[in-house]
């Protein structure tokens, strides 16, 4: 599970700012969407939504990384 973790980060480091800024904003909405579904009828896996919350977290550290020159 580590390699793959580690290979979905090169992953978001490889895009470009506006692909990375595209990125982020899909899947805040997908987020937004699966809090919509899980509150009207329960979804089958809630740690889904964990896990693109963190994902949505890495994508953003990245970019501020990028913008403060790192």
């Amino acid at each position: 599970m580590a390699k793959a973790k580690k290979a979905e980060v090169h992953s978001y480091r490889s895009l470009d700012n506006e692909a990375l800024t595209a990125k982020i904003q899909d899947e805040e909405v997908r987020l937004k969407k699966l809090h919509f579904s899980h509150s009207v009828n329960p979804i089958e896996n809630p740690l889904t939504i964990r896990h693109l919350r963190r994902t949505l977290a890495q994508m953003k550290t990245e970019q501020r990384k990028r913008a403060l020159g790192f």
